[in-house]
């Protein structure tokens, strides 16, 4: 491996500093999901049972820099952790000019988006917080594509700097997907625009033996197939785009199914009255909302025959009930498949959870950008920072 993991090191009385992504919903001062903070448990209790003295670093929401918001604190979140891992959590409010933390002891720092500086990487922060520490990990792989303070610039400061276990478990997983896949490889990809997909869509195209496509997304290839989409919402501009992703699939001699049928609505609203129709029925002021039952069932067919499945995004407006079964009949297919699913992205995870498939799915990305950039093939500035680390320090620190 290209980078230092955690469990390489010996982390007996040290200072070990650990990013995580605890960027969790509080209502009223109490966190309302806490899927997150338990994710991050095993890297915390890891540390501790080596003997180390664990600072915990994470951003919540988008505060203004340089000013701290109360309804952005992570102070409920320091509360959640202290039950989850049944001890303690000092909450620590100005820490950037260093704390002392004891081996065994475990502290959480206020929000790192409070400082000015973060979300611009900027150097002098980066170096405060390798400060900090003997060990920096880096274990948020949802904020892993970004270049800030707190997760990229670190690793350039800190004495030495590694991935924890939940990067890596991401890492491996995703590499096991789009490397090594158990054939047939099926991806799912659902969302409202081809051009926040695009990237994404062009790379499966080379990687996928079948691509499934629903929402927005498929308006647009449905109007590359020549259809009337009515009102729908699709990108006109993109359906060249469209015409190239299915040609080179058709090469490849790899699926690309259109809806047959859909389900639409004059507006997407809760009281809207929803019809399915034949695919090139779609009136002039109606709106494709979503997928149609029988396309809904030859989806299902390439899922059942899937080896490795791979799903970003609803394919329909799932939030409202006439638009939903689309996106239900697909992620039910993918939960009870023998395949090794992957989901990631935050509508795909409202959707999991809405059907009651969270312990259905064989693995759940705890990355949206991070998950879809890592799918594409971009480099991610976190993982970035901490090979380069590796190669500067030549592995030699590991073992210290």
């Amino acid at each position: 491996m290209t980078i230092i993991e955690m469990s390489e090191m010996n982390l007996k009385g040290k200072r070990v500093l650990i990013r995580e992504d605890l960027n969790v919903p509080i209502k009223d001062g109490k966190v309302t999901s806490d899927a997150r903070i338990k994710a991050a448990i095993p890297t915390i209790q890891q540390a501790l049972k080596a003997g180390a003295a664990v600072m915990i670093l994470s951003h919540l929401g988008r505060p203004t820099a340089g000013k701290s918001d109360p309804e952005l604190s992570l102070q409920p979140v320091a509360d959640c952790l202290s039950k989850l891992l049944k001890k303690p959590v000092r909450f620590i409010v100005d820490w950037l000019k260093g704390v002392e933390v004891k081996p065994g002891e475990v502290v959480l720092f206020e929000n790192v988006r409070f400082n000015v500086g973060e979300k611009e990487n900027e150097e002098g922060l980066a170096k405060k917080m390798a400060a900090l520490c003997d060990v920096f990990v880096m274990d948020a792989f949802a904020t892993a594509h970004r270049a800030e303070a707190s997760t990229a610039g670190v690793s350039q400061f800190a004495k030495i700097a590694c991935a924890g276990p939940l990067l890596m478990q991401e890492i491996e997983t995703l590499e096991k997907v789009l490397k090594k896949p158990k054939r047939p490889l099926i991806a799912v990809v659902g969302g409202a625009k081809v051009s926040t997909k695009l990237s994404l869509l062009d790379s499966l195209a080379d990687k996928v033996d079948a691509l499934i496509v629903g929402g927005g997304i498929a308006n647009t290839f449905i109007a590359a197939n020549g259809y009337d989409v009515g009102s729908s919402l699709y990108e006109a501009d993109l359906i060249d785009e469209a015409e190239r992703i299915m040609t080179r699939m058709k090469q490849r001699k790899a699926s690309l199914p259109i809806p047959s049928d859909v389900v639409v609505a004059e507006h997407m609203t809760e009281t809207a009255e929803a019809y399915d129709e034949n695919v090139d029925q779609v009136a002039d002021d109606e709106k494709i909302l979503d997928i149609g039952p029988e396309t809904a069932k030859i989806y299902v067919e390439i899922i059942k025959k899937a080896g490795t499945i791979l799903w970003n995004g609803p394919l329909g407006a799932f939030e409202i009930e006439q638009f939903a079964k689309g996106t239900e009949v697909v992620a039910k297919a993918i939960a009870t498949s023998k395949a090794l699913s992957v989901a990631g992205g935050g509508d795909t995870i409202a959707a999991i959870d809405k059907y009651g498939l969270t312990n259905k799915i064989s693995y759940i990305s705890t990355g949206g950008g991070a998950f879809l950039a890592f799918i594409e093939g971009k480099e991610l500035p976190a993982l970035t920072a901490l090979k380069q680390h590796k190669r500067e320090n030549n592995g030699k620190k590991a073992k210290n």
